[in-house]
């Protein structure tokens, strides 16, 4: 089968690299949350772990993520979307969500 996500044949290793270092990272705390929100970006979707995934791409990159193209301006869209579900909590649950981030790529760092 095919990964259509891989548009050239000559992509193809990059693309399994690339989902090498993703299965990697599946088991490091929140590794879930961005492996999610790498899939909803390639979708096309803007949630809350997309949102995490494009605030945290420079780094995740850095780590030897594929991220697709970043949402703009995702730490205010981010906000808003917490903001519209709970808008008490939008606060705390913005930071808890960044805290998540950062705990996981600085466990990512450390495994790589």
């Amino acid at each position: 089968m095919v990964d259509r996500s891989c548009p050239a044949i000559s992509d193809y290793r990059g693309c399994m690299a690339s989902r090498t270092r993703e299965s990697e990272f599946s088991s490091l705390p929140g590794g879930a949350f961005v492996a999610a929100g790498i899939e909803e970006l390639k979708r096309g979707e803007c949630t809350v772990n997309a949102l995490l995934v494009s605030i945290g791409a420079p780094r995740l990159e850095r780590l030897g993520l594929e991220i697709p193209a970043s949402i703009p301006s995702p730490e205010h869209r981010l906000y808003e979307v917490l903001r519209a579900e709970e808008p008490d909590d939008a606060h705390s649950r913005y930071n808890a969500l960044i805290r998540r981030l950062v705990s996981f790529e600085r466990a990512a760092e450390c495994a790589s």
